[in-house]
């Protein structure tokens, strides 16, 4: 089944993986995708991850730690400024720092967290706690 938002598809995948408590999950590879899987990595939410290329489009096997509650694409993928995070980050996660949010930066892909330090904005891409 195709859908028109990669990024939603894999975090959908990754959070019904999870869901039932599975070790391993594949998800269709792109850009995005395996720079917003290795930033959920680096915060402890995924474990590695490995590109696989065969001939029928390529795919990324996902090492799940259980330690997802819920994760998700934002759509629209709003614009939004350093001081304007909190009201996201009320809107998207459970509670004040806890959890991320995945922000595309003039800079490249970064947290919420790590934009507010290095004083930039961009666009809402994901969030996960």
């Amino acid at each position: 089944m195709a859908l028109n938002d990669p990024l939603a598809n894999a975090l959908s995948i990754i959070l019904n993986a999870e869901g039932v408590s599975k070790r391993l999950c594949e998800v269709k590879s792109s850009a995005t995708i395996k720079k917003a899987l290795s930033i959920l990595n680096e915060n402890g939410y995924l474990g590695e991850s490995k590109e696989v290329i065969d001939g029928r489009g390529n795919h990324i096997t996902v090492q799940l730690m259980g330690k997802i509650n819920k994760c998700g694409a934002i759509k629209p993928r709003y614009p939004v400024k350093v001081d304007e995070f909190k009201k996201f980050e009320k809107r998207y996660l459970i509670a004040q720092d806890f959890g991320i949010l995945i922000i595309s930066t003039p800079k490249g892909m970064m947290t919420h967290k790590q934009a507010r330090e290095q004083n930039l904005g961009g666009r809402l891409i994901a969030y996960c706690y």
